[in-house]
């Protein structure tokens, strides 16, 4: 009988992650902010410059990572799903100090995860897990248990533009299209660890999360798809 596949999430540690990474990606993700996308990064001053933090962005496009990555003022290590990692890019993950999730088993990258922010660095979480609207409709709680176990606050992001109403989930931006990061004011959560503090946490990011969304369309007239 043939073993299953074991990809790099199921088995990843916080050893394997390069903590030098972000230095040189960060810089390529402001490049590709700046330079081949018009982005508009709002509100940077409420990410801590030193400390831990975790960054909760929305999730629509497939340029979102390297989009926010690029426009968090420090740099920063995200939960990225395993494919990339097990793709011709993948060797760039890797490089870049990202962390690889096995969808179906996250907990080994949570645990990664934790090391670093214990180590008083920036980590991103995407909390609706894949692309999709980015309504925050579907939120797991990977964030939120990440915050009680380390007390690191939980910076809110919005991302919009990177994929327009009417596009594909699949859609990349042209050169120079508006593109806005904006992050929000942090949320502190409560200490612990049980459930009622992790239930307690997502609700009060999720709950930060789709105001600053919300008001963030407004600001700029940009729109999350309808899909």
């Amino acid at each position: 009988m043939s073993q299953a596949h074991v990809g790099p999430g199921s088995t990843v540690t916080a050893q394997q992650i390069r903590r030098w990474g972000p230095t040189w990606s960060r810089r390529v993700g402001w490049a590709l902010d700046h330079v081949w996308w018009h982005t508009d990064v709002v509100g940077a001053e409420h990410v801590p410059a030193t400390g831990r933090v975790l960054v909760a962005p929305n999730h629509t496009g497939i340029v979102d990572g390297p989009v926010v990555h690029g426009a968090i003022p420090r740099g920063s290590h995200f939960l990225v799903k395993e494919e990339f990692f097990t793709s011709r890019l993948g060797f760039l993950m890797r490089w870049a100090g990202q962390i690889p999730v096995d969808r179906s088993n996250g907990r080994p990258a949570l645990e990664a995860a934790r090391t670093l922010l214990e180590e008083d660095r920036c980590v991103g979480v995407f909390p609706e897990g894949t692309r999709g609207r980015g309504d925050v409709a579907a939120a797991r709680a990977g964030i939120a248990w990440l915050a009680v176990h380390t007390g690191a606050p939980v910076v809110p992001c919005a991302v919009l533009g990177t994929r327009p109403p009417g596009t594909a989930r699949g859609h990349v931006p042209h050169p120079r299209a508006r593109l806005v990061v904006e992050f929000g004011a942090p949320v502190e959560v409560p200490a612990g660890g049980g459930r009622r503090e992790v239930a307690a946490a997502m609700t009060a990011v999720t709950a930060a999360m789709v105001a600053l969304l919300d008001a963030a369309q407004e600001r700029t007239g940009l729109r999350l798809p309808e899909v």
